[in-house]
């Protein structure tokens, strides 16, 4: 007879949830019937593990904005604000110590951030390597905190990304395939993205669109919006809900400034067209140089720090192209300035966006093509147009310049219209995006984005649930 604690007694006890226990697993655990083999693809697994991986990235972006945007970035403004000597030695520095980690403590210093996501999305199954998690998110906190021209999407894509693509590995419960992977991975950044910028629609349009050049990654639609979403909440949880960037928009538009607007989005096509094609040789340069990968960052922070420097000698002020800039939005949109000091900005800008990423600075340039895109925006409806109702172009050239930039248009105008806080903008906003993405061709800052007619390449693997690999 079974004693009340024995192993029999206890399974018997929960025999009734096996029916239940089966369903899930055929559910979200099988692959669907007429599929064959292993490497057969379930998109139900990846509904199932989309909110945790919302909640881990949610979480981990909260830690990363406290850190950096409530912490360091304004104690490090403040001293470069009153002490424009520190600005050099303090770039230099902290690109030397991403250059350093990325050097020291990853296999390839040149593989991170955004494109790290693409590449693995299109040669590695959505395989990230979690052993550079952390170093990565290091110098990528070196690299924004010390001034460098970029924000936090680029940690925050990258590491969204690494948490749905490798957490379900680490756990050895979940095995999943090349195709489920490459879901989760997607997954994973909208959710960065989302919450990064508490922006849900954003961040799942532009994973969606950064992959292809022509096309978006519909296949992870469904788990990406849940992951979101659940992000979004998550940080929202702690820091509040209200828009990073916003600014409401006034009134309404005009037939004449549709007009107006594809004639920005078209200026708009061509400088990006013109910016990428620098950015892209700049970094293609210096993969290619013959010296020490820190040596390469710590001379982009110096060229960073001189756009930085030169700004502030032209305009003293509290102004300034550097860092991650998100006060800089408000005082380009809220704030009167000259259309010289304006179209300085949008140059120096540009330029120390160049230096920084073009030489190996851990991050991506979202905000600086939006924050770029709205300057010149304003400049054109203070000097073109003589708008009573500038916010719109701001925002219309803020579209074009993303769409341009990153060829993502729909991200560009739900952006806008995240942003904005209305829908005032978003006709103008799609004509402009459109233009500018027209325009600019193929260009893209992103140099592992593909068509989709490139093939996929495949692994050749699927993971068994204690992580190891099995032949496909």
């Amino acid at each position: 007879m079974s004693s009340p604690g024995s192993p029999r007694l206890s399974r018997s006890r929960f025999q009734h949830l096996a029916p239940f226990q089966r369903l899930v697993r055929r559910l979200f655990f099988t692959a669907g019937e007429g599929d064959i083999g292993a490497g057969a693809c379930n998109p139900r697994k990846c509904l199932l593990l989309a909110p945790a991986v919302g909640v881990v990235t949610g979480l981990a972006i909260t830690g990363l904005v406290v850190v950096l945007l409530n912490h360091l970035w304004p104690l490090v403004l403040s001293t470069y604000l009153d002490h424009h000597w520190a600005i050099l030695p303090g770039l230099v520095l902290g690109s030397v110590v991403a250059g350093l980690i990325m050097q020291k403590l990853t296999p390839d210093p040149n593989e991170h951030s955004t494109e790290e996501i693409v590449r693995a999305y299109h040669e590695h199954g959505g395989r990230i390597d979690l052993h550079c998690f952390f170093p990565k998110i290091a110098a990528a906190i070196a690299t924004v905190g010390s001034g460098g021209s970029a924000a936090l999407e680029g940690p925050s894509i990258y590491g969204g990304g690494a948490i749905g693509s490798g957490l379900w590995n680490r756990l050895r419960r979940f095995p999943l395939n090349d195709r489920e992977r490459r879901i989760m991975l997607i997954c994973g950044a909208a959710a960065g993205m989302s919450a990064v910028f508490r922006a849900p629609l954003t961040g799942i349009v532009f994973a969606l669109e950064m992959p292809f050049l022509d096309d978006l990654a519909y296949e992870a639609l469904a788990p990406s919006l849940i992951a979101s979403v659940v992000a979004f909440v998550t940080l929202s949880a702690f820091l509040g809900a209200k828009p990073l960037f916003g600014f409401h928009s006034a009134g309404s538009y005009t037939r004449r400034d549709i007009y107006w607007s594809a004639l920005l989005g078209l200026l708009i096509g061509v400088l990006a067209l013109l910016f990428v094609v620098a950015f892209r040789r700049v970094r293609s340069f210096a993969i290619r140089a013959r010296m020490p990968h820190w040596l390469k960052m710590g001379i982009g922070g110096l060229l960073t720090g001189l756009c930085g420097l030169a700004f502030l000698w032209l305009y003293p002020g509290r102004l300034t192209p550097l860092g991650p800039n998100y006060e800089a939005v408000g005082m380009i949109l809220n704030q009167h300035h000259t259309t010289a000091e304006l179209l300085s900005f949008a140059a120096l800008k540009l330029g120390a966006t160049i230096a920084t990423l073009g030489t190996g600075g851990v991050s991506a340039m979202f905000v600086p093509l939006f924050l770029t895109g709205g300057t010149l925006g304003t400049a054109f409806a203070q000097s073109l147009v003589h708008s009573a109702n500038p916010g719109l172009y701001a925002a219309v050239g803020m579209a074009a310049f993303l769409s341009a930039g990153y060829k993502t248009p729909l991200a560009a105008v739900v952006f806008v219209a995240e942003a904005t806080g209305g829908h005032a903008f978003i006709v103008p906003a799609i004509i402009a995006a459109a233009v500018a993405y027209a325009v600019s061709g193929d260009a893209s800052a992103s140099s592992e984005q593909r068509s989709r007619e490139e093939p996929l390449a495949s692994s050749g693997s699927v993971e068994s649930s204690d992580g190891s690999a099995l032949p496909s």
